[in-house]
C-alpha cells in the first residue's frame, strides 16, 4: 500500500552502483531474483490461498507468470493471475501530450478479500503503481495490496513503497532501465539493460521506468 516508508533495501543484489550502460540482469539473474521474492512472499504469509498476482503490462506480465510458477514449485499453491492495464488511470496523460494505446486487462475474478500482489518490471516515479491501485478498486476491495518490482531505480515522486525488490539500480533521471525479451511478447530469455537517454518521458510498466 502507499506509505511514507522508504523502499526496503535488505537485499543480496541491491544498491550496487553501475559503471555505464549495459546488461544489469540477465535471464538467470532475473530468475534468481524472482525465486528469492517467491520465498519472501511465502515467509510473509501464513495462508497463501488468498494470493492474487496481478501483472502490470507490459513487462510485469511475464514476471508475474514466473512468480506464479515459482510459488507453485516451492509451496504447491495455485495463485490467481491477472493482467491490469493502468493507462486510463495515469495522472500524467495530459502533461505527456499524447494518448498511449490501451493494453489488455484480464482479471479472472474480483479481488474482494484477496491479498493482491502487483507485479511491475521497473519502479521509478511510483505513478504507474499508484494508477494500478486506482484501477484495482474497479474489481473489488482487496484485503491488502503489496508491490513487487524486479528493478527499483529510485527517483520516487509519490510515497509508494515497494514490498519486494529484485535489485536496486541507482540511475540518472535521463537514463532508461529497460526489461527486454526475445520478442515483443517478452519471450525468454529476458534481460534488464541500463541505457543512456536524452531525458524523461518513458512510461513505467512497459519495460522502462520513468
Amino acid at each position: 500500500m502507499p506509505s511514507d516508508s522508504a523502499p526496503q533495501t535488505e537485499l543480496t543484489e541491491s544498491s550496487v552502483p553501475h559503471e555505464g550502460p549495459g546488461v544489469v540482469l540477465d535471464d538467470r539473474a532475473i530468475q534468481r531474483s524472482l525465486m528469492r521474492i517467491a520465498h519472501e512472499i511465502v515467509e510473509r504469509h501464513d495462508d497463501l490461498t488468498g494470493l492474487y498476482l496481478v501483472g502490470i503490462p507490459n513487462g510485469g506480465v511475464p514476471l508475474a507468470r514466473r512468480l506464479a510458477a515459482n510459488l507453485r514449485e516451492i509451496a504447491d499453491v495455485e495463485t490467481l493471475l491477472g493482467v491490469l492495464d493502468t493507462t486510463l488511470y495515469r495522472d500524467d496523460l495530459v502533461s505527456r501530450g499524447e494518448r498511449p494505446p490501451l493494453r489488455r486487462t484480464e482479471m479472472p475474478s474480483a479481488v474482494d478479500d484477496r491479498i493482491v500482489i502487483l507485479v511491475d518490471d521497473v519502479a521509478h516515479t511510483g505513478r504507474t503503481i499508484r494508477a494500478a491501485m486506482d484501477a484495482l478498486m474497479d474489481f473489488g476491495r482487496p484485503r491488502a495490496v503489496e508491490v513487487v518490482a524486479l528493478v527499483d531505480r529510485g527517483h520516487r515522486e509519490l510515497p509508494i513503497r515497494i514490498d519486494y525488490v529484485g535489485k536496486n539500480i541507482p540511475s540518472q533521471r535521463s537514463e532508461k532501465v529497460v526489461l527486454r525479451g526475445a520478442s515483443e511478447d517478452f519471450e525468454a530469455p529476458l534481460e534488464v539493460v541500463l541505457l543512456p537517454g536524452a531525458g524523461g518521458g518513458a512510461v513505467e510498466g512497459r519495460g522502462e521506468g520513468a
